[in-house]
């Protein structure tokens, strides 16, 4: 018999190493070496040799038998392309709670009303515990099959006994192989387990879900690998303080990754939702400055979502700055650009962005918006109802057209939206919605009705002394259209000759440290 011995595996690439070092010798990523023991190959691999297959001219394959079938859940449908297909691997990742197994319950209990024999594999929970989560969901059907294992060779001898349709197995970080040492979990033990599922997947021609745990970045727990032996990569996010939950699809070899599926988490389960738009409008309060509404694009589907900013005086010496469901390194971006090139300064000021509803909103097109939000706040001023903003700002205060904006647009008209605040170039709105175009940051605030000196907000003001009185920059036109006017530079800038400097500093300058 071999002898078992310990060696370090990468959790990212798989890659092994008799000791431990700080970075993958594979991947070079650092902090990733695992110990595990290493079983001869003779074990563990062995069971995976099928029956050989035969080429054939690709015209002659047969793709009838491997057409999608539809789980009946419209929003999964939508991100699957149609359904679940024979022989494929789905795994579904999100963060513990977020409703993995409420979902795809549902989604099997769905498809066995058909008829069609269905086996859930719970790993985590008792199969009571299964039937009372699916007697509160209205799931229980005669050809749905449950079993609580473990044991990947069990669960290989189940699918062989039930012989379903679909397989789902919750989770494949808590199966194992006991003919590998390593703990269930372990880069050997998820990277084999697959394998197996894989294996008999392909086989057997069904269709095997496999639900994953996530870690605390957001990624997938267990080896890269992972995602790449299997088909299909599904994304379930969502904020566990909101009803709402996101489906996204990062990996699809069936179809496109572009499609978001929506859901309500309710006690009845998840529900899809038809018209997330309004359901995200569905609360907004009119007239607060500091709001404005932004469509938005995930894949091919059109969001309108509300950003909201608040600016309050601060007394620290680094002010707060807090984005959730949005991105914090654009917000310090707007931040800058708004100081520079439109004269609201927020340097002591505490800045707080929202993305209401608990949608995450990462795309540059919502730059306007969250830049027009922070203005808003800032001059406590409210934004017109029925506008809605859509543009990317640039460093130097420009606007950019983005893509799909006749479509973002197609949305706000539907939901009664009349005016649009549009980058100069971009395309001509649907009818019933009026474009107010722009080139600039500062013309779109201008357009908007906003100042910084209508509020009197002491965090907004540029002191008397700042080099760029307004938010101008040197060159830019200060003092009329031939150039910058006579209080440019400032005294305390400008260049001097030998000749003008006193022999004595007087008193004053010495008190002034600047």
């Amino acid at each position: 018999m071999a002898k078992v011995r310990a060696v370090f595996r990468c959790s990212e690439c798989g890659t092994t190493a008799p000791k431990w070092v700080g970075r993958c010798p594979g991947c070079e990523e650092w902090n990733t070496l695992i110990e595990e023991l290493d079983v001869p190959a003779g074990h563990s691999t062995a069971e995976l040799l099928g029956p050989r297959d035969r080429p054939v001219p690709i015209s002659e394959v047969d793709v009838d038998e491997w057409s999608a079938r539809a789980t009946g859940i419209s929003e999964l449908d939508r991100v699957l392309g149609g359904g679940l297909v024979p022989g494929s691997v789905t795994l579904v990742g999100g963060e513990p709670g977020i409703g993995k197994s409420t979902l795809l319950l549902q989604a099997v209990a769905s498809i066995a009303a058909d008829g069609a024999k269905v086996l859930y594999v719970s790993a985590e929970e008792s199969k009571q515990q299964v039937r009372l989560r699916a007697e509160r969901l209205g799931s229980l059907r005669p050809t749905l099959w449950l079993a609580s294992e473990t044991s990947i060779p069990h669960i290989l001898d189940f699918i062989d006994e039930v012989e379903p349709t679909v397989v789902v197995v919750d989770s494949i970080q808590t199966v194992h192989h006991p003919e590998i040492g390593s703990a269930p979990g372990s880069v050997s033990q998820v990277r084999e387990c697959a394998a197996r599922l894989v294996h008999a997947a392909k086989g057997r021609g069904i269709a095997v879900v496999l639900v994953g745990h996530v870690t605390k970045d957001g990624g997938l727990a267990g080896p890269r690998v992972l995602e790449h032996v299997v088909d299909t990569v599904l994304a379930f996010e969502g904020d566990r303080h909101h009803a709402l939950r996101l489906l996204r699809a990062v990996k699809h070899r069936f179809g496109a990754t572009d499609q978001l599926g929506l859901f309500e988490m309710t006690e009845g389960g998840m529900i899809g939702v038809p018209d997330p738009s309004r359901l995200f409008l569905a609360d907004r309060r009119k007239g607060v400055s500091g709001s404005v509404v932004v469509p938005t694009m995930e894949g091919h589907r059109p969001l309108l979502v509300e950003l909201q900013a608040l600016v309050t005086p601060s007394r620290l010496a680094s002010p707060r700055r807090s984005a959730q469901g949005l991105d914090s390194g654009r917000l310090a971006l707007l931040l800058a650009v708004l100081g520079e090139r439109a004269g609201f300064s927020f340097a002591e000021a505490d800045v707080y962005a929202l993305a209401v509803g608990g949608v995450k909103v990462a795309e540059p097109a919502a730059d306007l918006g969250i830049a027009l939000a922070l203005a808003s706040a800032m001059a406590g001023r409210a934004l017109p109802a029925d506008l809605v903003v859509c543009g990317e700002v640039g460093l130097g205060g420009e606007l950019r057209q983005v893509s799909q904006t006749d479509r973002r647009l197609a949305e706000a008209g539907r939901l009664g939206f009349r005016r649009a605040l549009l980058p100069r170039l971009a395309p001509e709105p649907p009818e019933g919605i009026v474009a107010i175009r722009v080139g600039t940051l500062a013309e779109a605030i201008e357009a908007a009705g906003l100042s910084v000196e209508m509020s009197g907000h002491p965090a907004g003001r540029r002191p008397e002394s700042s080099p760029h009185p307004g938010g101008a920059h040197p060159g830019e036109g200060r003092g009329g259209p031939d150039g910058p006017g006579d209080d440019w530079p400032p005294p305390r800038l400008r260049s001097v000759d030998a000749s003008e400097i006193p022999d004595t500093v007087p008193d004053d300058i010495l008190d002034d440290p600047f």
